[in-house]
């Protein structure tokens, strides 16, 4: 199997898309960095809240969450800059007349763009959940939330609901446990007994209440007797498991999560039944294999975007490639809303944006004449 041959003007073209890419990567991050980040970060430091080496460690470990970002704008940007100068030059033109297609002409922008979605893969698999953790640890983020736990028998009837008001690592506060009879009516679920306990801790395999009231209730749903206990286990083995592992990550973005965690996480979605959370998990991990890819689209519509005519204004194809780029980003979430809440199957929601590119390439192309 014999390779293509590597040539002047493919090193010529790689290395102006490149340069030019890694401007436009470094401008939007300095543009999106400067604002609020920066000064916040300035101001922390001159109050004494930061070192200096602190200062410096925000800053890098924020980059990735820019970068990501950063990746398919830099791309678009520098593919047009390079081709409409190309163009304005007249160097296309020559390209064209000695017998190259357009194809071969993308060729050294398709190999760049592939490098760089292999990059922005890493970035939001590895960097970004790793520089999370690294600034939560920085600025000693301990998130608190409540939650609540609901165990259902083969049927799906609960059979018993932990209400944890506040949690923080493996440590619980004001947790209630109802626990549920066998008896069920048509729109409510007996309840048995009510523990109500000060404090509480996850363990390994366990779940363990300290200082509980205990409330035990008749049939006719009224107090029969009030008892004080000083521990008991509410949740062993599998389920204590589980439900800490829903907890902990019901607190995280999905950016904080790894590929490899977040898949384990929505499966234990899928075996618990949490729909919602479910769809919308399962669509984020979807995005994590779509977006690096709209890199080379991206790539692609820069370089049909730079091919223009010779007295041709270059607003209009910067102006096209800063609408398409704004409008990817703010459809994302409506996207995410619609995979959460069942109206659109999450593979459909992660894909439809770069279906929707790949449909404005092939417009593009045409349009061109090429």
């Amino acid at each position: 199997m014999k390779f293509p041959r590597i040539t002047i003007y493919d090193r010529y073209i790689f290395s102006q898309v490149f340069f030019a890419t890694f401007v436009a990567i470094l401008l939007f991050t300095v543009v999106w960095i400067a604002p609020e980040m920066l000064l916040n970060t300035i101001k922390r430091t001159l109050e004494g809240v930061y070192t200096a080496k602190t200062a410096v460690l925000v800053l890098t470990y924020e980059l990735p969450k820019i970068l990501g970002k950063a990746f398919p704008v830099g791309l678009l940007l520098g593919t047009l800059f390079t081709f409409d100068k190309l163009s304005k030059d007249s160097e296309l033109t020559i390209f064209r007349a000695v017998g190259m297609s357009f194809f071969r002409i993308l060729a050294p922008v398709f190999v760049l763009s592939l490098i760089v979605t292999g990059i922005c893969f890493v970035t939001y698999d590895k960097l970004i959940p790793y520089s999370c953790s690294k600034l939560d640890a920085i600025k000693g983020i301990r998130p608190t939330t409540q939650y609540i736990y609901t165990q259902k028998d083969k049927n799906g009837h609960p059979t018993k609901a932990v209400v944890v008001s506040r949690f923080s690592m493996d440590e619980m506060s004001n947790v209630i446990v109802l626990d549920f009879s066998k008896k069920q009516y048509n729109d409510v679920h007996q309840l048995s007994e009510i523990y109500v306990a000060a404090h509480g801790n996850c363990l390994k395999d366990k779940w363990i209440l300290d200082d509980i009231t205990k409330y035990e209730i008749n049939s006719d749903g009224i107090f029969e007797d009030i008892k004080k206990l000083d521990n008991m286990t509410v949740l062993e083995g599998q389920d204590a498991k589980n439900a800490y592992t829903l907890m902990t990550y019901s607190i995280k973005r999905d950016r904080d999560i790894t590929n490899h965690d977040l898949k384990n996480y929505i499966a234990l979605l899928k075996s618990e039944n949490l729909t919602e959370e479910y769809r919308f998990m399962l669509n984020k991990y979807l995005q994590r294999f779509f977006h690096p890819f709209v890199c080379v689209l991206l790539a692609i519509m820069g370089t049909l975007l730079g091919f223009s005519k010779p007295r041709e204004q270059r607003l209009v194809g910067f102006t096209i490639a800063i609408g398409c780029i704004f409008l990817y980003y703010i459809t994302l979430p409506f996207f995410d809303l619609l995979a959460e809440k069942g109206i659109l199957h999450p593979l459909i929601t992660a894909l439809f944006p770069p279906l929707a590119f790949f449909a404005g390439i092939v417009g593009f192309y045409k349009s061109k004449d090429l």
